[in-house]
C-alpha cells in the first residue's frame, strides 16, 4: 500500500469515527484566551480572535492578560489547567 493511500484512509477513519460527534458540541461553556501580554499590546489580537470565534460559535470568549517574564507567566498558567481545550494560549512568535 502507498503511504499517501494509507493517509488518506487514515483521515477518512479518523472522520468517520462516531467519537467525534462529541465534538459538534464545543463550546459548551465560555473559553478562556491566555495572553502573556500587558493590556493594550498584543493581547488586541487575543480580543479580536476571541470576538470572532464567540460571533461564529456562539459562546463567550473571555481575554485574560498574564503579563510577565516574556510570556512564560501566561505560559505557565495554560500549562497547569485540565487539557480540556476551554483554555487556549496566545503566543508570540519571536
Amino acid at each position: 500500500m502507498h503511504r499517501r493511500t494509507f493517509l488518506h484512509l487514515a483521515g477518512l477513519a479518523a472522520v468517520s469515527s462516531p467519537g467525534n460527534a462529541a465534538a459538534l458540541d464545543y463550546p459548551t461553556r465560555p473559553v478562556r484566551i491566555a495572553a502573556g501580554f500587558a493590556a493594550g499590546g498584543v493581547d488586541i489580537t487575543a480580543r479580536l480572535i476571541g470576538q470572532w470565534l464567540g460571533d461564529r460559535l456562539g459562546q463567550s470568549f473571555i481575554t485574560e492578560n498574564r503579563p510577565g517574564a516574556g510570556g512564560n507567566i501566561g505560559t505557565e498558567a495554560v500549562v497547569n489547567v485540565a487539557p480540556d481545550g476551554y483554555t487556549l494560549l496566545l503566543a508570540k512568535p519571536e
